[in-house]
């Protein structure tokens, strides 16, 4: 999000699409709250030329997602995002976890892009040494269900496959 600092200017994926498609003569490809083959599917129907699915994939083998993060997609706690500035100075979806209850997920006090990130980068780092997320970016979209530790081939044909049927 850098066009804007107004949350309330964000609008869904399926609800944003048909609009960019009927001003648009290129191909469009849909990313954002898109977690399985279901919402796959609801995209192409809507036209795109594809789609992009990012959270899903974050348990697979091959994704570099740290041990603190892959247990937060694993927990209850996934089910509870937010859109948050405080890691990277713009803002970002992530499991709420402790300094976004403490601070609030979006906060004067963080600073800009892209110095948050290093800012609390020492907080992050001892914490996560001691196997807590309460201090580190622990991204994810609205839906983490569709996360599986699967890899990301067999997630692939399950999305294309179940999608197109």
């Amino acid at each position: 999000m850098f066009l804007s600092d107004d949350l309330t200017t964000q609008i869904g994926t399926l609800a944003l699409l048909p609009q960019i498609l009927q001003e648009v003569d290129i191909p469009v490809i849909a990313a954002g709250g898109i977690a399985d083959a279901r919402g796959v599917a609801a995209a192409m129907k809507l036209g795109v030329a594809g789609v992009q699915v990012g959270t899903a994939y974050l348990l697979c083998p091959e994704a570099v997602t740290s041990a603190v993060h892959r247990a937060a997609l694993k927990g209850s706690g996934a089910r509870h995002t937010a859109l948050t500035n405080l890691f990277t100075g713009r803002p970002a979806r992530g499991i709420v976890n402790r300094i976004m209850k403490e601070l609030g997920p979006i906060s004067a006090v963080a600073p800009s892009f892209p110095l948050a990130t290093s800012a609390i980068a020492p907080l992050r780092a001892k914490a996560e040494a001691q196997g807590s997320g309460d201090f580190s970016p622990l991204w994810s979209g609205q839906n983490a269900s569709g996360c599986k530790e699967v890899s990301a081939a067999q997630l692939t044909r399950e999305l294309a496959a179940l999608s197109s049927a």
